[in-house]
């Protein structure tokens, strides 16, 4: 379960890290919310893994850190709104400047002739 849950978090941050790094503005969002997708389940690995145990002490023998789970709970609303302020501020960048690169130069110009 554990190698798992690894394999799941470097994949996510690979493929986010990856996508943050293209020239693009949307790929650089959606390497940012793969980011904290990985981020997410980091945190939430944190807490335990455990299979049928509730987070509550009192109602297990065994029960897991509730603390992550909040902590992971915040951080995807957190996430859901920088989701929609990146896509809104992309799609500004993209209405004046008429591209959708992230430096706001056309891929034909990068050369620096001009």
């Amino acid at each position: 379960m554990e190698l798992l849950v690894a394999i799941i978090i470097g994949v996510l941050v690979s493929t986010g890290v990856y996508l943050c790094l293209r020239a693009r503005t949307f790929p650089v969002v959606l390497g940012l919310t793969l980011l904290s997708y990985g981020v997410n389940v980091f945190l939430f690995s944190m807490g335990g893994l455990k299979i049928n145990e509730v987070a509550v002490v009192g109602m297990s023998d065994n029960p897991t850190d509730p603390l992550p789970q909040a902590l992971v709970l915040t951080a995807i609303v957190i996430g859901f709104a920088m989701t929609a302020f990146l896509v809104v501020l992309a799609l500004r960048s993209q209405g004046e400047h008429y591209t959708d690169h992230v430096d706001g130069k056309d891929g034909e110009n990068q050369g620096g002739a001009q």
